[in-house]
């Protein structure tokens, strides 16, 4: 297992440092409870098939149901690019739905924490919720740091090919930093909040993401053009023209 993530010289010890056992050992243990956590709790339930399939839904929708996940540092633009391709989709006819990580601590998983035990659990449910769109052929996007590569690939594995599509915003901390208007990174900083990503908490960057926004270079419009162009490139969405186009006579 190679372990790799952002440090700040001030934050977390890599897998060179004398602490690098304890690290990898924690998340062997992380490993073998998800691997248990795949049997369901409960005893005598059965899984009952909608007579409506997923096709069904798409077809009448004129939409493929996917999930765009939105994964990067805090402050990476991950919200905001969400936002703007949503509001693009939108005017095109679409029918969309954004699970913001903020929000979801708000209701859904309000009691979980940021410790690696709590923020797996966070993405296990929202890997679960964003299924269910897919299920109904909406066009959901997950705006979440998901900071670890195996938390992210067990909310890929729920869906079929071509129906996760990883969106790797790319920016440089410093960048992040610059842009945290709460000040979050500075007290992450100064130990005020602790297992605080990019800092005192790993980030595991993407190895083979659908697609990479360097939102750090690109405008928020250009950003959301180039995923928009990915999505009508492998028919996941109407092409413009044939939104405009006029039925014949």
């Amino acid at each position: 297992m190679v372990f790799f993530a952002i440090f700040d010289q001030n934050g977390l010890n890599d897998l060179n440092a004398p602490n690098a056992s304890n690290v990898f050992n924690d998340r062997t243990e992380r490993y073998k409870a998800m691997i248990k956590a795949d049997t369901p709790k409960s005893e005598n339930i059965t899984w009952h098939h909608s007579i409506v399939t997923k096709e069904d839904r798409e077809r009448l929708l004129g939409q493929k149901g996917v999930t765009l996940w939105f994964t990067g540092l805090p402050q990476s633009g991950k919200s905001t690019l969400a936002i703007e391709v949503e509001k693009r989709l939108f005017e095109m006819g679409h029918i969309t739905y954004i699970l913001d990580g903020d929000n979801i601590r708000h209701g859904l998983n309000k009691n979980l924490g940021f410790s690696p035990e709590d923020r797996e659990e966070n993405i296990r449910r929202i890997g679960e919720v964003a299924n269910l769109f897919r299920q109904a052929g909406i066009i959901n996007m997950t705006a979440f740091i998901s900071p670890y590569r195996a938390d992210r690939q067990n909310a890929r594995a729920l869906a079929k090919e071509g129906e996760f599509i990883e969106i790797f915003c790319k920016c440089s901390l410093e960048v992040c930093e610059n842009r945290d208007t709460k000040g979050l990174y500075k007290k992450a900083r100064a130990g005020e909040i602790p297992e605080y990503t990019g800092i005192s908490a790993p980030y595991e960057e993407p190895e083979n993401p659908e697609l990479t926004v360097e939102t750090d270079q690109l405008t928020v419009e250009d950003g959301a053009t180039k995923i928009i162009s990915y999505l009508e490139k492998n028919g996941m969405i109407r092409k413009i023209e044939q939104i405009s186009k006029s039925p014949s006579s």
